[in-house]
């Protein structure tokens, strides 16, 4: 009698880790219910940069989104999806004449808040520095240039 209730308890514990370890395997390829996409937009807002394009390179672990030169008012953007980890984080090298700065273009700890309902972040960068906005409409400097 003893031995049955080992048993029944041992199979118990083996079905739950069994079905846990199911469970993150499907998580890690479909994703939990109520992923959130977010729109991540570069814009060069420089005033007059005719003759020497924003250089921009972004990446983040799991993807190399590549290089791009920049003209006045061009823009470069993606779509990333969260994921229970916190995943993805890319970072972002801008070459501007002489100046570089690599930067968080997105970060889930920091951007699930400020990208609004409307999962909108982008960045203008300008002659003044790296500015923010979940609209496009109101922008806050986050950094200067080196």
């Amino acid at each position: 009698m003893k031995i049955l209730k080992q048993n029944q308890l041992r199979s118990l514990i083996i079905s739950i880790i069994v079905s846990v370890a199911v469970l993150i395997i499907f998580v890690s390829f479909s994703g939990p219910v109520g992923l959130l996409e977010y729109d991540i937009r570069i814009i060069n807002g420089f005033s007059d940069n005719s003759s020497l394009p924003l250089v921009i390179w972004c990446a983040s672990e799991q993807s190399d989104l590549g290089g791009r030169a920049l003209q006045e008012r061009d823009d470069f953007s993606w779509r990333v999806r969260t994921d229970m980890w916190g995943n993805p984080h890319f970072v972002c090298t801008m070459k501007w004449d002489r100046k570089r700065k690599k930067f968080d273009a997105f970060k889930v700890s920091r951007d699930v808040r400020r990208c609004s309902l409307l999962r909108k972040c982008s960045w203008l960068v300008t002659e003044n520095g790296f500015f923010f906005s979940d609209d496009e409409i109101n922008w806050k400097k986050d950094f200067s240039w080196p």
